[in-house]
Protein backbone atom coordinates (compact mmCIF):
# COMPACT_ATOMS: atom_id res chain seq x y z
CA UNK A 1 0.00 0.00 0.00
CA UNK A 2 1.10 3.84 -0.77
CA UNK A 3 1.75 5.76 2.16
CA UNK A 4 -0.57 8.91 2.02
CA UNK A 5 0.73 12.09 2.87
CA UNK A 6 -1.35 14.01 5.68
CA UNK A 7 0.23 17.43 5.47
CA UNK A 8 -2.34 18.60 2.69
CA UNK A 9 -4.54 18.44 5.83
CA UNK A 10 -4.46 21.54 7.98
CA UNK A 11 -6.39 22.03 10.64
CA UNK A 12 -8.66 24.23 9.01
CA UNK A 13 -10.04 21.48 6.79
CA UNK A 14 -10.41 18.96 9.05
CA UNK A 15 -13.70 18.16 11.31
CA UNK A 16 -14.21 15.46 13.59
CA UNK A 17 -18.10 14.70 14.29
CA UNK A 18 -20.22 11.58 16.06
CA UNK A 19 -23.47 10.37 15.02
CA UNK A 20 -25.46 9.75 17.91
CA UNK A 21 -29.17 8.40 17.94
CA UNK A 22 -31.45 6.02 19.85
CA UNK A 23 -31.54 2.95 19.43
CA UNK A 24 -32.47 1.50 15.57
CA UNK A 25 -32.75 5.26 14.47
CA UNK A 26 -30.10 4.77 11.22
CA UNK A 27 -27.19 5.86 12.68
CA UNK A 28 -24.80 3.04 11.20
CA UNK A 29 -27.20 3.24 7.55
CA UNK A 30 -25.97 6.88 7.64
CA UNK A 31 -22.46 6.30 8.17
CA UNK A 32 -22.51 3.57 5.29
CA UNK A 33 -23.97 6.44 2.95
CA UNK A 34 -21.48 9.14 3.86
CA UNK A 35 -18.75 6.51 3.31
CA UNK A 36 -20.30 5.91 -0.31
CA UNK A 37 -20.22 9.91 -0.83
CA UNK A 38 -16.93 10.30 -0.15
CA UNK A 39 -15.58 7.25 -2.23
CA UNK A 40 -13.94 5.89 0.99
CA UNK A 41 -15.95 2.02 0.33
CA UNK A 42 -17.52 1.46 -3.44
CA UNK A 43 -21.41 1.38 -3.84
CA UNK A 44 -22.93 -1.94 -3.94
CA UNK A 45 -25.87 -3.64 -2.34
CA UNK A 46 -23.51 -5.59 0.51
CA UNK A 47 -22.55 -2.48 1.99
CA UNK A 48 -25.12 -2.72 5.19
CA UNK A 49 -23.16 -1.66 8.63
CA UNK A 50 -20.03 -1.75 7.55
CA UNK A 51 -18.60 -0.26 10.32
CA UNK A 52 -20.45 -2.98 12.80
CA UNK A 53 -17.30 -5.27 12.27
CA UNK A 54 -17.84 -7.62 15.44
CA UNK A 55 -19.41 -10.80 14.78
CA UNK A 56 -21.94 -10.13 17.76
CA UNK A 57 -22.86 -6.53 15.88
CA UNK A 58 -23.28 -8.50 12.87
CA UNK A 59 -25.57 -11.16 14.29
CA UNK A 60 -27.75 -9.24 16.28
CA UNK A 61 -27.96 -5.86 14.13
CA UNK A 62 -27.24 -3.73 16.79
CA UNK A 63 -23.50 -1.13 17.12
CA UNK A 64 -21.68 -2.48 20.24
CA UNK A 65 -18.75 -0.53 19.62
CA UNK A 66 -17.68 2.82 18.54
CA UNK A 67 -15.86 2.96 15.32
CA UNK A 68 -14.17 5.48 12.99
CA UNK A 69 -13.01 6.65 10.01
CA UNK A 70 -11.71 9.05 7.73
CA UNK A 71 -13.25 10.27 4.56
CA UNK A 72 -12.15 12.97 2.04
CA UNK A 73 -14.09 15.33 0.64
CA UNK A 74 -14.00 18.28 -1.91
CA UNK A 75 -16.50 21.41 -1.40
CA UNK A 76 -16.40 24.73 -3.04
CA UNK A 77 -12.68 23.70 -4.17
CA UNK A 78 -11.24 22.79 -1.01
CA UNK A 79 -10.16 19.34 -0.14
CA UNK A 80 -11.59 18.59 3.68
CA UNK A 81 -10.76 15.21 6.16
CA UNK A 82 -13.44 14.41 7.93
CA UNK A 83 -13.27 12.08 10.67
CA UNK A 84 -16.65 10.50 11.35
CA UNK A 85 -17.09 7.93 14.52
CA UNK A 86 -19.79 6.08 14.73
CA UNK A 87 -21.82 5.53 18.49
CA UNK A 88 -23.92 2.62 19.73
CA UNK A 89 -27.51 3.83 20.46
CA UNK A 90 -28.32 0.94 23.63
CA UNK A 91 -27.75 3.06 27.27
CA UNK A 92 -26.30 -0.31 27.97
CA UNK A 93 -23.00 1.25 25.76
CA UNK A 94 -23.48 4.75 26.65
CA UNK A 95 -20.02 4.61 27.72
CA UNK A 96 -18.90 4.60 24.44
CA UNK A 97 -20.38 7.33 23.68
CA UNK A 98 -19.41 9.20 25.64
CA UNK A 99 -15.60 8.41 24.87
CA UNK A 100 -16.06 9.40 21.27
CA UNK A 101 -17.32 12.60 22.19
CA UNK A 102 -14.00 13.10 23.67
CA UNK A 103 -12.41 13.54 19.97
CA UNK A 104 -15.01 15.62 18.23
CA UNK A 105 -16.06 19.45 18.19
CA UNK A 106 -19.92 18.22 16.61
CA UNK A 107 -22.22 15.90 16.60
CA UNK A 108 -25.20 14.35 13.94
CA UNK A 109 -28.42 13.50 16.01
CA UNK A 110 -29.94 11.52 14.42
CA UNK A 111 -33.97 11.21 15.11
CA UNK A 112 -36.49 8.80 13.18
CA UNK A 113 -39.51 10.87 11.79
CA UNK A 114 -42.01 7.59 12.27
CA UNK A 115 -40.86 7.36 15.97
CA UNK A 116 -39.88 10.58 17.29
CA UNK A 117 -37.81 11.64 19.88
CA UNK A 118 -36.93 8.63 22.44
CA UNK A 119 -35.42 8.13 25.95
CA UNK A 120 -31.99 7.72 24.45
CA UNK A 121 -31.98 10.66 22.06
CA UNK A 122 -32.38 12.49 24.71
CA UNK A 123 -29.69 10.94 27.01
CA UNK A 124 -26.69 11.50 23.89
CA UNK A 125 -28.15 15.33 23.37
CA UNK A 126 -27.33 15.88 26.81
CA UNK A 127 -24.06 13.82 26.24
CA UNK A 128 -23.02 16.04 23.42
CA UNK A 129 -24.45 19.45 25.18
CA UNK A 130 -23.00 19.01 28.17
CA UNK A 131 -19.64 18.86 26.00
CA UNK A 132 -20.33 21.73 23.86
CA UNK A 133 -20.44 20.10 20.59
CA UNK A 134 -22.02 21.51 17.92
CA UNK A 135 -24.89 20.00 17.05
CA UNK A 136 -26.52 18.93 13.81
CA UNK A 137 -30.08 17.54 14.08
CA UNK A 138 -31.13 15.07 10.97
CA UNK A 139 -34.03 13.82 10.70
CA UNK A 140 -34.26 10.01 8.91
CA UNK A 141 -36.54 7.75 7.79
CA UNK A 142 -38.34 10.05 5.34
CA UNK A 143 -39.03 7.83 2.84
CA UNK A 144 -41.19 5.25 5.34
CA UNK A 145 -45.23 6.22 4.98
CA UNK A 146 -46.18 6.65 8.77
CA UNK A 147 -43.29 9.74 9.06
CA UNK A 148 -44.38 12.44 10.00
CA UNK A 149 -41.12 15.10 10.21
CA UNK A 150 -43.23 18.10 10.90
CA UNK A 151 -44.47 16.53 14.04
CA UNK A 152 -40.59 15.49 14.99
CA UNK A 153 -39.51 18.89 13.94
CA UNK A 154 -41.76 20.64 16.74
CA UNK A 155 -40.69 18.23 18.91
CA UNK A 156 -36.53 19.08 18.25
CA UNK A 157 -37.64 22.63 18.69
CA UNK A 158 -39.38 22.14 21.97
CA UNK A 159 -37.26 19.98 23.68
CA UNK A 160 -33.86 20.85 22.33
CA UNK A 161 -34.56 24.65 21.65
CA UNK A 162 -33.18 24.12 18.04
CA UNK A 163 -34.89 26.32 15.35
CA UNK A 164 -37.12 24.02 12.73
CA UNK A 165 -34.76 25.42 9.83
CA UNK A 166 -31.76 23.79 10.86
CA UNK A 167 -33.59 19.93 10.86
CA UNK A 168 -31.78 18.25 7.55
CA UNK A 169 -34.36 15.52 6.27
CA UNK A 170 -32.89 12.22 5.09
CA UNK A 171 -33.31 8.84 3.94
CA UNK A 172 -30.60 7.08 4.37
CA UNK A 173 -31.46 4.00 3.46
CA UNK A 174 -32.34 5.44 -0.34
CA UNK A 175 -29.74 8.51 -0.01
CA UNK A 176 -32.10 11.21 -0.30
CA UNK A 177 -30.28 14.39 0.70
CA UNK A 178 -27.46 12.66 2.95
CA UNK A 179 -25.00 14.69 0.44
CA UNK A 180 -26.68 18.47 2.64
CA UNK A 181 -25.43 16.43 5.90
CA UNK A 182 -21.82 16.52 4.71
CA UNK A 183 -22.38 20.37 3.67
CA UNK A 184 -23.30 21.51 7.04
CA UNK A 185 -20.92 19.27 8.67
CA UNK A 186 -18.43 21.64 7.21
CA UNK A 187 -20.74 24.88 7.62
CA UNK A 188 -21.28 24.34 11.24
CA UNK A 189 -18.61 22.17 13.18
CA UNK A 190 -15.61 24.11 13.93
CA UNK A 191 -11.87 22.58 13.17
CA UNK A 192 -10.16 21.20 16.14
CA UNK A 193 -8.61 24.02 18.26
CA UNK A 194 -4.83 23.01 18.19
CA UNK A 195 -1.83 23.69 16.59
CA UNK A 196 1.04 21.43 14.60
CA UNK A 197 4.16 23.75 16.07
CA UNK A 198 2.87 22.67 19.71
CA UNK A 199 4.58 19.61 21.25
CA UNK A 200 3.01 16.59 20.47
CA UNK A 201 -0.44 15.35 22.34
CA UNK A 202 -2.34 12.74 21.52
CA UNK A 203 -5.44 11.10 23.54
CA UNK A 204 -5.69 7.63 23.10
CA UNK A 205 -9.28 6.74 23.28
CA UNK A 206 -9.85 3.31 22.30
CA UNK A 207 -7.70 0.50 21.81
CA UNK A 208 -7.73 -2.87 19.63
CA UNK A 209 -5.43 -6.09 20.17
CA UNK A 210 -4.14 -7.79 17.64
CA UNK A 211 -2.41 -11.25 17.62
CA UNK A 212 0.84 -9.98 15.90
CA UNK A 213 1.23 -6.42 16.20
CA UNK A 214 0.44 -6.09 19.67
CA UNK A 215 -2.14 -3.46 20.72
CA UNK A 216 -3.50 -0.78 17.90
CA UNK A 217 -4.17 2.23 19.78
CA UNK A 218 -7.00 4.97 18.90
CA UNK A 219 -5.80 8.28 19.15
CA UNK A 220 -6.71 11.69 18.02
CA UNK A 221 -4.01 14.34 18.52
CA UNK A 222 -4.79 17.53 20.12
CA UNK A 223 -1.13 19.16 19.12
CA UNK A 224 2.32 18.49 17.49
CA UNK A 225 2.85 15.69 14.80
CA UNK A 226 3.31 11.66 14.96
CA UNK A 227 5.53 9.97 12.74
CA UNK A 228 7.01 6.84 12.26
CA UNK A 229 10.72 6.46 14.41
CA UNK A 230 9.29 8.56 17.04
CA UNK A 231 9.94 7.80 20.88
CA UNK A 232 6.99 8.68 22.86
CA UNK A 233 5.86 8.23 26.62
CA UNK A 234 2.66 7.46 28.04
CA UNK A 235 1.47 9.46 30.63
CA UNK A 236 -0.20 7.09 32.53
CA UNK A 237 2.48 4.24 32.83
CA UNK A 238 5.37 6.32 32.00
CA UNK A 239 6.88 3.61 29.98
CA UNK A 240 8.56 4.74 27.01
CA UNK A 241 7.67 2.91 23.62
CA UNK A 242 9.14 3.87 19.54
CA UNK A 243 6.38 4.51 16.74
CA UNK A 244 6.53 1.39 14.26
CA UNK A 245 3.49 2.49 12.64
CA UNK A 246 0.77 5.27 11.97
CA UNK A 247 -1.91 6.14 10.30
CA UNK A 248 -5.64 6.63 9.59
CA UNK A 249 -8.71 4.11 9.07
CA UNK A 250 -10.75 4.46 6.10
CA UNK A 251 -12.52 2.26 7.88
CA UNK A 252 -9.25 -0.34 7.28
CA UNK A 253 -6.09 0.54 8.05
CA UNK A 254 -3.98 2.31 6.08
CA UNK A 255 -0.65 4.20 6.69
CA UNK A 256 0.36 7.37 6.39
CA UNK A 257 3.72 9.20 6.41
CA UNK A 258 2.71 11.30 9.52
CA UNK A 259 -0.26 12.29 11.83
CA UNK A 260 -0.37 16.14 12.57
CA UNK A 261 -2.44 18.22 14.36
CA UNK A 262 -6.27 18.33 14.80
CA UNK A 263 -6.54 14.33 13.18
CA UNK A 264 -7.59 11.26 14.17
CA UNK A 265 -6.40 7.93 13.36
CA UNK A 266 -4.38 4.94 14.85
CA UNK A 267 -0.63 4.06 16.67
CA UNK A 268 1.26 1.01 16.99
CA UNK A 269 4.01 1.32 19.35
CA UNK A 270 4.91 -2.13 20.03
CA UNK A 271 2.52 -1.80 23.60
CA UNK A 272 2.91 -6.01 24.11
CA UNK A 273 0.49 -5.86 27.29
CA UNK A 274 -2.54 -4.86 26.68
CA UNK A 275 -2.94 -2.87 30.27
CA UNK A 276 -0.33 -0.53 28.49
CA UNK A 277 -2.89 1.31 26.11
CA UNK A 278 -5.05 3.09 28.71
CA UNK A 279 -8.24 4.46 27.67
CA UNK A 280 -8.13 8.03 28.13
CA UNK A 281 -4.28 8.43 28.45
CA UNK A 282 -2.23 10.78 27.06
CA UNK A 283 1.19 10.69 24.60
CA UNK A 284 3.58 12.69 24.90
CA UNK A 285 7.28 12.87 22.90
CA UNK A 286 10.30 11.55 25.24
CA UNK A 287 11.79 14.93 27.08
CA UNK A 288 8.67 17.16 25.73
CA UNK A 289 6.40 16.22 28.86
CA UNK A 290 2.79 17.87 28.82
CA UNK A 291 0.18 18.29 31.16
CA UNK A 292 -2.25 15.55 30.31
CA UNK A 293 -5.38 15.77 29.04
CA UNK A 294 -8.50 15.31 31.20
CA UNK A 295 -9.69 11.55 30.91
CA UNK A 296 -12.78 9.95 30.98
CA UNK A 297 -15.47 9.61 33.91
CA UNK A 298 -15.31 6.01 34.82
CA UNK A 299 -18.34 4.36 33.98
CA UNK A 300 -21.06 2.89 37.04
CA UNK A 301 -21.94 -0.94 36.82
CA UNK A 302 -25.23 -1.66 37.39
CA UNK A 303 -25.20 -5.50 37.24
CA UNK A 304 -23.54 -8.00 38.69
CA UNK A 305 -22.75 -11.48 38.20
CA UNK A 306 -19.77 -13.96 38.53
CA UNK A 307 -17.98 -15.67 36.09
CA UNK A 308 -16.21 -19.22 36.62
CA UNK A 309 -14.40 -21.70 33.90
CA UNK A 310 -16.41 -24.77 33.41
CA UNK A 311 -12.79 -26.44 33.58
CA UNK A 312 -10.38 -25.17 36.73
CA UNK A 313 -7.59 -25.88 34.70
CA UNK A 314 -9.21 -23.12 32.05
CA UNK A 315 -8.47 -20.63 34.57
CA UNK A 316 -5.43 -18.91 33.52
CA UNK A 317 -6.38 -19.06 29.79
CA UNK A 318 -9.74 -17.55 30.95
CA UNK A 319 -8.22 -14.51 32.76
CA UNK A 320 -6.21 -13.79 29.36
CA UNK A 321 -9.14 -13.55 27.59
CA UNK A 322 -10.91 -10.98 29.71
CA UNK A 323 -7.87 -8.85 30.79
CA UNK A 324 -8.14 -8.17 26.59
CA UNK A 325 -12.08 -7.75 26.34
CA UNK A 326 -12.00 -5.91 29.29
CA UNK A 327 -9.31 -3.69 27.22
CA UNK A 328 -11.49 -2.94 24.52
CA UNK A 329 -14.82 -2.54 26.62
CA UNK A 330 -12.99 -0.76 29.77
CA UNK A 331 -16.69 -0.35 31.13
CA UNK A 332 -16.51 -3.59 32.69
CA UNK A 333 -15.07 -3.85 36.45
CA UNK A 334 -13.73 -7.29 37.69
CA UNK A 335 -13.32 -8.62 40.78
CA UNK A 336 -11.51 -11.62 41.84
CA UNK A 337 -14.26 -14.01 43.32
CA UNK A 338 -14.28 -17.67 44.53
CA UNK A 339 -17.32 -19.74 45.08
CA UNK A 340 -17.22 -23.47 47.11
CA UNK A 341 -18.95 -25.46 44.58
CA UNK A 342 -17.44 -23.62 41.26
CA UNK A 343 -13.59 -22.93 42.61
CA UNK A 344 -11.55 -19.41 41.32
CA UNK A 345 -13.53 -16.90 39.67
CA UNK A 346 -14.19 -13.52 39.08
CA UNK A 347 -17.17 -10.93 40.03
CA UNK A 348 -17.62 -8.91 37.10
CA UNK A 349 -20.04 -5.33 37.19
CA UNK A 350 -21.67 -4.62 33.85
CA UNK A 351 -23.79 -1.62 32.69
CA UNK A 352 -26.86 -3.61 31.64
CA UNK A 353 -28.51 -7.19 30.52
CA UNK A 354 -27.63 -6.66 27.07
CA UNK A 355 -24.29 -5.63 27.61
CA UNK A 356 -23.39 -8.47 29.63
CA UNK A 357 -24.70 -10.82 27.27
CA UNK A 358 -22.82 -9.33 24.35
CA UNK A 359 -19.57 -9.51 26.46
CA UNK A 360 -20.40 -13.32 26.92
CA UNK A 361 -21.38 -13.54 23.09
CA UNK A 362 -17.74 -12.01 22.65
CA UNK A 363 -15.72 -14.06 24.83
CA UNK A 364 -17.12 -16.88 22.91
CA UNK A 365 -16.51 -15.82 19.75
CA UNK A 366 -13.40 -14.22 19.70
CA UNK A 367 -11.60 -16.50 23.01
CA UNK A 368 -13.18 -19.76 22.32
CA UNK A 369 -14.01 -19.51 25.66
CA UNK A 370 -17.30 -21.53 27.53
CA UNK A 371 -17.94 -20.32 30.88
CA UNK A 372 -20.49 -20.42 33.50
CA UNK A 373 -22.14 -17.77 34.00
CA UNK A 374 -24.52 -16.75 37.65
CA UNK A 375 -27.77 -14.87 37.70
CA UNK A 376 -27.26 -11.35 37.09
CA UNK A 377 -27.66 -9.34 40.39
CA UNK A 378 -28.16 -5.75 41.67
CA UNK A 379 -26.79 -4.81 44.76
CA UNK A 380 -29.51 -2.60 46.94
CA UNK A 381 -28.50 -0.03 49.80
CA UNK A 382 -31.65 0.15 52.14
CA UNK A 383 -32.25 3.25 54.36
CA UNK A 384 -33.40 2.13 58.20
CA UNK A 385 -35.22 4.60 59.99
CA UNK A 386 -32.95 3.29 62.70
CA UNK A 387 -28.75 4.50 62.73
CA UNK A 388 -28.26 1.15 61.05
CA UNK A 389 -26.99 0.70 57.71
CA UNK A 390 -27.70 -2.74 56.29
CA UNK A 391 -25.80 -3.15 52.85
Amino acid sequence: QEKLDMSTYPVESIRNFSIIAHVDHGKSTLADRLLEITGTISKTDRNKQVLDKLQVERERGITVKAQSASLFYNHEGINYLLNLIDTPGHVDFSYEVSRSLSACQGVILVVDANEGIQAQTVANFYLAFEAQLSIIPVINKIDLKNADPERVEKQIEKLFDIPTDECIRISAKQGTNVEKVLQKVIEKIPPPQCNTADPLKALVFDSTFDHYRGVVANIALFGGEIAKGHKIVSAHTKKRYEVNEVGILTPNEQPTYKLYAGQVGYLIAGMKEVAEAQIGDTLFLYKQPVEPLPGFKSAKPMVFAGMYPIDQTEYNNLKSALERLTLNDSSVTVHRDSSLALGAGWRLGFLGLLHMEVFNQRLEQEYNMSVILTAPTVPYKAVLSSAKLIK
